[in-house]
């Protein structure tokens, strides 16, 4: 059998070997109460043809991102990618390498790990930065563990208008190491965590732009963490801001974590992604993930090295900063190509044309009869109220070619203050005639 190696002489073989009677017994740990007592749902066994149809006919129900004019984003971005992007990432030494686990002979692996931390510690405002994370929410989980040694306290504030992926990725992360996470519920407008913090507090988390795409001078709120003995944790999904954006580093960050995504890398349906990671110089030897440095060699050549490898991977598990044992080298290496490409004025005169963009459809949406933007600022992401509820406005929108944004209740069904709230993108992809065609769908949905 092609994908089922094992006869049953095979299987009674291995049972006999481990001492049970039959497959039942490797799961007598599982409550009966959580065990399916029939086949799973799922068609009965087809051929590979047949197969291909079945799942081609499935995805040819998906309105493509490229298809169709698209402002969808809440911490995923379409952005131009340069094709010299995806040449170079295919190249079978980049392609095929992975972690250097000899890191002095991965010489071109550690340089452009190098690059990269530069990149990213300029981006930021901070002073270091790793060699990346799993993406933006796990970033942002290690942040918070990495707050909690930093100041022997157990307890992170959370704003309300945090990403609710990032939030439930702390959340969880925090349950099961028994800390504790104090975290408003999301309300799309200003809030004041002050009265929250005290000296039990290791950690105060904010996004910035945030959720709904507020932008904030985080200034004062630094300060006010600052002077409780606390860390103040700045999270951005949206990494090209920063080419307009204040950077977390000169509002008082001492940590900076974010998603990659938008650079260099296509939103590839979910993933895979690259977290940023970024600290102040002081807090390096707890900073999670690794480090990469430049040297000499004997001979005074210039050379790379792995400066740093605090995973429980490399050493023991008590000891580690991290528990993230794999590398998201490939898409570090689609960022750096992009940024390389772009440069510094590329990259401000692309934020410009982001905001620009959000500028001309902010205006042009507030002008529809019934909907209201709710943002004093927004860099190119932010919200909308309309009649009605938000998701079935965004499922008219589709049936009438247009990708409209994000429901706030998809990410927060809960919240009843968010059922009539849309959030709304728009980059550089966007035209003219893609605003035109967003506003003229709504008028006809509403």
């Amino acid at each position: 059998m092609r994908y089922l190696p094992l006869t049953d002489a095979d299987r009674r073989d291995m049972l006999a070997k481990i001492g049970v009677a039959n497959i039942d017994a490797l799961f007598d740990d599982v409550p009966k109460a959580k065990r399916l007592d029939r086949l799973i749902d799922l068609p009965k066994t087809k051929g590979e043809l047949e197969v291909e149809r079945v799942l081609g006919r499935m995805a040819g129900r998906n309105v493509a991102a490229g298809s169709v004019p698209f402002f969808v984003g809440a911490g995923a971005y379409k952005h131009h990618v340069p094709a010299t992007v995806d040449h170079l990432i295919q190249r079978s030494e980049f392609l095929t390498s992975y972690t250097p686990y000899q890191p002095e002979i991965a010489q071109g692996t550690l340089q452009y790990l190098y690059e990269f931390q530069t990149q990213v510690a300029a981006l930021t405002g901070m002073e270091v930065a790793n060699a990346s994370m799993y993406d933006g929410s796990t970033g942002a989980a290690e942040a918070v563990l990495m707050a909690h040694r930093v100041t022997r306290r157990r307890k992170a504030i959370l704003s309300g208008n945090l990403h609710p992926h990032y939030r439930e990725t702390i959340e969880t992360v925090s349950r099961m190491a028994g800390d504790e996470v104090v975290a408003p519920v999301p309300h799309g407008a200003a809030e004041d965590l002050s009265g929250l913090i005290d000296n039990t507090v290791s950690c105060v988390v904010v996004q910035n732009p945030d959720y709904f795409g507020q932008v904030r001078d985080l200034s004062q709120l630094a300060d006010k963490v600052h002077a409780a003995g606390a860390l103040l944790i700045v999270v951005f999904t949206e990494v090209v801001s920063l080419g307009l954006v204040q950077p977390p580093g000169a509002m008082g960050a001492d940590i900076a974590v974010g998603e990659g995504q938008s650079i260099g890398n296509a939103l590839n349906f979910g993933g895979p992604y690259v977290g940023l990671f970024a600290t102040r110089q002081k807090y390096l030897r707890q900073m999670p993930g690794r480090l990469c440095g430049e040297t000499v060699d004997k001979e005074g050549r210039r050379g790379f090295v792995l400066t740093l490898s605090t995973r429980e991977q490399h050493i023991r598990r008590e000891k580690a900063t991290s528990n993230i044992c794999t590398n998201s080298g490939l898409c570090v290496l689609a960022f750096t190509i992009h940024m390389t490409l772009l440069g510094e004025a590329g990259l401000k005169r692309l934020a410009r044309i982001n905001h620009a963009n959000a500028v001309k459809l902010a205006d042009m949406l507030a002008k529809v009869p019934g909907v209201s933007v709710l943002n004093d600022t927004f860099f190119n992401e932010f919200t909308i109220r309309v009649p009605g509820k938000g998701a079935d406005v965004i499922e008219k929108l589709a049936a009438k070619g247009v990708l409209g944004g994000v429901p706030a209740s998809r990410l927060s069904p809960d919240n009843p203050d968010l059922q009539d709230l849309i959030i709304v993108a728009s980059t550089e992809v966007n035209t003219d005639e893609d605003r035109a065609a967003y506003v003229a769908a709504l008028k006809e949905v509403l």
